[in-house]
């Protein structure tokens, strides 16, 4: 579903045809910002937002109210050869070649930034050169001064970042579409880095997927037959259901398990969404779309039933696991960012302790988590321990240290990105595992 308009040969020069705007059921406040009446950015972003309602069958648009952006100095936007913010801008997030300055994003959409390049907090932690560290300063300042909210996290949905049920937001990050739209009834799809953008700043987006109510009905029931009780077990079977799922499924969990929080369900969201892209995922009894297995399939036909056991989500931590006995070079511990009563258990384990001195430690948060973990003392027993709490970013969008030769996580989603983008020797466990790692420095092997 993610479309990467700008890396895709020709799409950087849009051009909007006659036949395509036609096509769409276009209101008046649509037509007048495609016309240009409200600037070159929101025209050039509707041009875009309307080419692909096209592509995907959309006949009309909805009103956003809500976006979650991709904002700062990401590795990625290089490519556009260019310092000038409003040309990186205009090529790499509205897809088009000529320059449009970005004046202000919609006001009538609340806009947030995800994870950023650096941590702004303590930006002396981070494994940034001062050039990006500058860089990703002004472009932030830019997108401040056009209404954005600098949140610097994945986990929006702990730090104010509220659409009620039946309101369309846009998002960039995967595990927040899925919370969003199965916890709160939300709706949202994963469009990407560009379509989001261009959303904010026209206002609008396709109606299409998730924002219809028979897109979200459930396709398939699956049974956890497992008993998940930790943050870690919850983890790892979103890892598992999501091996089991087929493409943009939208499952109904059902099953004897105990009620999860949305701590654990954090977890369980993100590994679901990178195992398998899924974008809306029914809990029974949990959902406000699924009091019901029957509510939650709606006209749907019943589903062969999807068994999760025992033995399923052992194979799944033995495909993320590395099992033999090693040192460990580095280890990070917060995807997605840590709650504060998360923080407050690693506190708690490492007070009076020391991490080994060959092992470097990041445990990653929210800007608003960490500083209620200074007022309460926790940054200090994390610190004083010898890891670093760190905000803002993460190590797939920063990037890993220089040397690098094994890493260990606790969380799936970071595991499988790693994978992806290092050719380090990769560990996954509870984070008491990787913990107690941090103080020996050697991964035990099970």
């Amino acid at each position: 579903m993610v479309l990467p308009f700008c890396l895709k040969k020709g799409m950087a020069s849009l051009n909007l045809l006659e036949s395509e705007r036609t096509q769409m059921n276009l209101n008046g406040i649509q037509k007048s910002i495609l016309d240009g009446e409200r600037g070159q950015a929101p025209q050039k972003a509707m041009e875009l937002i309307v080419r692909y309602a096209g592509v995907l069958g959309a006949e009309r648009l909805c009103r956003v109210s809500w976006a979650d952006l991709f904002c700062g100095a990401h590795h990625y936007l290089d490519v556009a050869g260019s310092d000038d913010f409003d040309r990186v801008f205009s090529t790499m997030s509205l897809c088009t070649t000529q320059t449009a300055e970005l004046k202000q994003m919609d006001r009538g959409c609340i806009c947030y930034s995800g994870v950023e390049v650096d941590c702004t907090e303590v930006p002396e932690k981070m494994l940034v050169g001062p050039d990006r560290q500058t860089k990703n300063l002004a472009m932030l300042s830019r997108f401040v001064n056009s209404g954005v909210v600098l949140s610097g996290s994945c986990v929006p949905y702990l730090l104010g970042f509220v659409p009620l049920a039946g309101e369309h937001f846009v998002s960039c990050e995967s595990s927040a579409v899925l919370f969003l739209n199965s916890l709160w009834g939300a709706c949202g799809n994963g469009d990407g880095i560009e379509a989001s953008f261009c959303a904010a700043v026209c206002g609008y987006t396709p109606l299409w997927g998730r924002h219809l109510p028979e897109n979200r009905k459930a396709t398939h029931v699956v049974e956890i037959q497992s008993r998940p009780e930790s943050i870690h077990d919850w983890d790892v079977l979103g890892h598992t259901v999501g091996m089991r799922l087929p493409p943009m499924a939208v499952p109904v969990i059902t099953g004897g398990y105990s009620r999860p929080d949305a701590i654990r369900l954090k977890a369980f969201f993100a590994s679901l969404a990178c195992a398998a892209g899924t974008e809306m995922c029914h809990l029974e009894g949990i959902t406000p779309e699924a009091a019901t297995i029957q509510q939650a399939l709606g006209d749907n036909p019943d589903q062969a039933c999807i068994p999760v056991s025992t033995v399923d989500v052992a194979e799944s931590v033995e495909a993320l696991n590395g099992h033999d006995r090693q040192p460990i070079d580095y280890i990070s511990l917060g995807c997605p960012h840590y709650h504060i009563d998360e923080i407050r258990r690693i506190a708690a384990f490492l007070d009076g302790r020391r991490i080994h001195p060959d092992t470097l430690v990041h445990v990653w948060t929210a800007g608003p988590f960490k500083y209620m973990a200074d007022r309460c003392g926790y940054t200090r027993s994390i610190e004083n321990a010898g890891a670093h709490l760190l905000t803002g970013s993460c190590p797939s969008t920063r990037g890993y240290p220089a040397g690098m030769r094994t890493a260990a996580y606790d969380a799936a989603k970071q595991r499988m990105s790693a994978a992806q983008e290092t050719d380090a020797r990769l560990f996954y466990g509870s984070v008491e595992q990787c913990l107690q790692t941090a103080i020996s420095g050697i991964w035990e092997g099970h």
